[in-house]
């Protein structure tokens, strides 16, 4: 049987997070949740997600910066990053690129197309 694949969700917003939680949890993925960039770093380091769901906007560490260090180091160069976020500009989609993030989605969002998203890229891996 195939081991479930591990998603980390991170967004300062608590019903954001226990939404794609649900969500991630219907389709058989393992979640793992953050609310702030340093634990964010913190739980991808542990747990080595398949994916990371990936707010921008955040305390402590943006997810820009979180992406970045995530991207920077070999144990977790290999994780790709979605990013979830209201910041929806052409600049802010930029950074998300240069970042190293696979994939950029703006809130708000339809839940079925970001879980198709996140399907094409773990098949992708």
């Amino acid at each position: 049987m195939d081991e479930k694949k591990k998603i980390l969700v991170v967004d300062d917003e608590k019903e954001m997070v226990a939404m794609l939680q649900m969500a991630l949890e219907a389709k058989d993925y393992q979640v793992f949740v953050a609310f702030d960039g340093e634990s964010a770093l913190e739980a991808a380091r542990k747990e080595m997600p398949d994916l990371v769901i990936l707010d921008v906007v955040m305390p402590k560490k943006n997810g820009y910066q979180v992406c970045r260090t995530l991207k920077s180091h070999e144990e977790t160069m290999h994780i790709p990053i979605i990013f979830l976020t209201a910041r929806g500009t052409e600049d802010d989609r930029f950074w998300g690129r240069e970042a190293g993030a696979e994939g950029y989605v703006v809130k708000p969002f339809e839940v079925p197309a970001l879980l198709q998203k996140i399907e094409w890229t773990l098949e992708g891996l």
